[in-house]
C-alpha cells in the first residue's frame, strides 16, 4: 500500500529521515544549546527535586518522612561547554539539511 511515495507505506517499509526532520532537529538543538548557553542553572520543583533525590539517593532528607523534611529544590547547573556543543550540533544539521535533496 502506498500513497504519492510518502504518505503511507507498506507495513515491513520504513521511512527514512529527510530535509524536514534534519532541519527541525538541528534548529532545536541549536536553540537548546543557546538556552543552555544563556541560563546559568535550573531550579527544579519540589515534585522533580523529591524524584530525582528518591532515584539518585538523597541521603538524609530522603530518610525523613515527606511532612518532617524542609521543602528541597535541587539546582542544576550545566557545564558551560554543553551549550557550545549543542549549539554546533544543531547548525551542522541545519546545514546539512540544505544540502540534502527536498522532500
Amino acid at each position: 500500500m502506498r500513497w504519492s511515495g510518502r504518505g503511507i507505506t507498506a507495513p515491513g517499509e520504513t521511512m527514512g529521515i529527510n530535509r524536514h526532520h534534519l532541519i527541525l532537529g538541528g534548529l532545536l538543538l541549536f536553540f537548546l544549546g543557546v538556552q543552555f548557553r544563556v541560563v546559568e542553572s535550573f531550579t527544579l520543583s519540589e515534585r522533580s527535586s523529591s524524584f530525582v533525590a528518591a532515584r539518585l539517593g538523597g541521603g538524609q532528607a530522603a530518610q525523613l518522612a515527606s511532612w518532617q523534611a524542609p521543602p528541597l529544590r535541587k539546582v542544576v547547573e550545566p557545564p558551560r561547554w554543553l551549550g557550545l556543543a549543542l549549539m554546533s550540533v544543531g547548525a551542522v544539521l541545519t546545514v546539512k539539511s540544505l544540502s540534502t535533496k527536498g522532500a
